[in-house]
C-alpha cells in the first residue's frame, strides 16, 4: 500500500514508523527544510536552539518505535532522566523543585503549608487513579459513539467534568503548591481551570515514568526518527509544502497529494501530521467535506499560541536549572486573559529553558544556550505584533535580568524571537496556535477531531489536533492509532472494504 505522510513532527513520523514496519511504501513530504515541524533546531552562532518540545516523559513510547522496527533506540540516540523535573520559581522568592524523590516532594510541601501533606496524598491517590483508568486508552481510536460510551462511566467515576484546578484546588491550600500541581496542562495548550482533570495524570506520569532529554536537543530525537525511518525504507522529502489532497468525486477516497513544486504524488491512503484546521481548510476540497466543514472547524476553540526568545549567553548562569518556571504575579487572571484572547497582559509567567546545564555541546565553550517562553493569545485577539513584538521582549529581559539572570542584556551575544505569526506563517497552524485543538472535555476523545476523517475514507489525522492531544506522547500515541486502523499491509484489502461500507453509510 502507498502511503504518503504529510508533515514530520513527531505523529507524523510515528506512524510513518510504524506503517513502514508493516509493510507499507510510506513517503514523508515535509514544508521544511529541515524535519521535525514544531520540534525543529535553530542553530546560530555556533548555539543550538531546539525550537519546539523540549519535556520528554513516557520514554518507553519512543523505544517502541525502534523495537518494532527491529531496532534499539540506543543505538540511535541517548534519552538522559532530568531530576529535579522543573524549578518553580514564585513572585514572593520561593522556590519548589518538583522531582521523582517523593520523600523531597512532600518535605518540601510540609514547608509551604503543613495541612497540605495530607491534602497532596489525596491529590497523589486521585491523579494515581486517573492515570491507570485513562493513559491505557492513550493510544486507542475514538471514532464512534460506542466508544465514548463504552469509558463514560470511568469519566464520570473520576469526575472528568471538573478542571484540573479544581481538582487540585479541592485538596490543597496554598496558592502557590495549587500553582506547582496544577500547571501541567499549559504544556499541552490548554487552561489548568478548562481542561479537563483527565490530564491530573500528567502528574503521575512523570513520578512513574521520570522526564527526560535527549542528549544533542530534541533535535536529536528527531535526526534519530528520521534516520531509522530511512533505515527501514522510508522516504523523507523535505522542502516540499502540500498545496491539496486530491480525491476521488465518486468515493471521495484520497488518491493522491499535490506538492507547490506541481508534482502529483499518488496515494492509497494519506495520514496528515499538518494542523487539523488547516488540513481541512486549506488542502480538501469543500465539496468533499459534509461533516468538517468550514463553519465547524473554525468553530472549535483552539489553544493559546507562544512568544518565545532563543539566546545565548557568552557566559554560564549556574545557579538556573535544566527546565525553569516562573510565575507572575496573577495566574487564574492571567490565564483568563490569554485564553480569552484579551489584548497582551502587561505581566507574564514564563518558562526558561537551559539546555546547556544538561549538556554543554548546544553552546560554544564558557556559553549557554537558553530560550525563554511566554504563553500568549493566538491571533484571534487584538494584537499588532509587528508593533508589540519588540517591547514584549525588552519587558521579558528586563524581568529576566532583575530576577534570575544578573547583566543578561551586556551577556546576550545571539537571539531569535518567534510570536503567533511563526506558528501560522511557518507551521500552517490555524490562528497561530502553538498546539491546535484545546482539551477541554468537550473537545476530547471522541469530541475532537477523529484520527480518521469521516468525509475521506483513507485520510487519517495525527498530531495535536486529533485525539489524544498535544505532547510528544499524545501525538506518538496518534501515530499508533492511525497505523493499527490501517493495519499491516497484507490486510489491506479488508481495510479498503471496511472504508468502502463507512462512507456509504455516512
Amino acid at each position: 500500500m502507498r502511503i504518503v505522510v504529510i508533515g514530520s513532527g513527531f505523529g507524523g513520523l510515528s506512524a510513518a514508523i510504524r506503517l513502514q514496519a508493516q509493510g507499507h511504501s510510506v513517503t514523508v513530504v515535509e514544508k521544511q527544510g529541515q524535519p521535525g515541524g514544531r520540534a525543529a533546531v535553530f542553530r546560530q552562532d555556533g548555539f543550538i536552539f531546539d525550537a519546539g518540545p523540549t519535556i520528554l516523559t513516557a520514554p518507553w513510547m519512543l523505544e517502541d518505535l525502534f523495537a518494532i522496527s527491529g531496532r534499539t533506540m540506543a543505538d540511535y540516540v541517548e534519552l538522559r532522566p532530568i531530576d529535579p523535573f522543573y524549578t518553580i520559581r514564585f513572585q514572593d522568592g520561593s522556590a519548589f523543585h518538583c522531582t521523582a524523590d517523593e520523600d523531597a516532594l512532600v518535605r518540601q510541601i510540609a514547608a509551604f503549608e503543613p495541612r497540605d501533606v495530607a491534602g497532596y496524598r489525596r491529590l497523589r491517590a486521585a491523579m494515581d487513579r486517573i492515570y491507570d483508568t485513562g493513559f491505557p486508552l492513550v493510544d486507542k481510536p475514538f471514532t464512534t459513539v460506542k466508544d465514548m460510551l463504552r469509558v463514560a462511566p470511568d469519566l464520570v467515576r473520576l469526575r472528568a467534568y471538573q478542571s484540573v484546578a479544581a481538582l487540585v484546588n479541592r485538596h490543597l491550600r496554598d496558592p502557590r503548591l495549587r500553582q506547582v500541581f496544577s500547571f501541567h496542562p499549559l504544556l499541552i495548550g490548554g487552561n489548568p481551570f478548562d481542561t479537563t482533570s483527565i490530564y491530573g495524570l500528567i502528574h503521575t506520569l512523570e513520578m512513574r515514568g521520570g522526564v527526560w532529554f535527549a542528549t544533542g536537543g530534541t533535535g536529536a530525537l528527531v535526526a534519530a526518527l528520521c534516520t531509522l525511518f530511512r533505515d527501514t525504507g522510508g522516504v523523507l522529502r523535505l522542502d516540499t509544502p502540500v498545496t491539496r489532497i486530491e480525491t476521488d468525486p465518486h468515493t471521495r477516497r484520497a488518491t493522491a497529494v499535490h506538492t507547490a513544486a506541481g508534482d502529483r504524488i499518488e496515494a492509497d491512503a494519506v495520514v496528515s501530521n499538518a494542523d487539523v484546521a488547516s488540513t481541512y481548510l486549506q488542502l480538501v476540497d469543500r465539496r468533499v467535506r459534509r461533516h468538517n466543514t468550514d463553519r465547524r472547524i473554525r468553530g472549535l476553540r483552539y489553544s493559546m499560541s507562544l512568544f518565545v526568545l532563543y539566546f545565548g549567553t557568552d557566559r554560564r548562569y549556574e545557579d538556573i536549572a535544566h527546565h525553569e518556571i516562573l510565575m507572575g504575579p496573577r495566574y487564574e487572571a492571567l490565564l483568563a486573559d490569554i485564553f480569552g484572547q484579551r489584548p497582551l497582559s502587561d505581566d507574564f509567567s514564563l518558562y526558561l529553558h537551559r539546555p546547556t546545564a544538561t549538556d554543554r555541546t548546544l553552546a560554544p565553550e564558557g556559553c549557554d544556550a537558553f530560550y525563554v517562553l511566554s504563553p500568549v493569545p493566538h491571533l484571534g485577539a487584538p494584537i499588532d505584533w509587528s508593533a508589540a513584538a519588540v517591547p514584549f521582549r525588552n519587558a521579558i529581559v528586563r524581568d529576566l535580568e532583575e530576577r534570575y539572570l544578573p547583566g543578561l542584556s551586556s551577556h546576550i551575544v545571539t537571539e531569535r524571537v518567534v510570536d503567533p505569526r511563526y506558528f501560522r506563517d511557518a507551521l500552517g497552524s490555524h490562528l497561530g496556535s502553538a498546539f491546535s485543538v484545546q482539551p477541554i472535555l468537550t473537545q476530547s476523545a471522541w469530541f475532537r477531531p477523529h484520527n480518521v476523517s469521516e468525509d475521506v475514507p483513507n485520510l487519517y489525522l495525527v498530531g495535536a489536533g486529533t485525539h489524544p492531544g498535544a505532547g510528544v506522547p499524545g501525538v506518538i500515541a496518534s501515530g499508533k492509532i492511525v497505523a493499527d486502523m490501517i493495519g499491516p499491509a497484507a490486510t489491506h484489502g479488508d481495510a479498503e472494504r471496511f472504508d468502502e461500507a463507512r462512507v456509504a453509510l455516512a
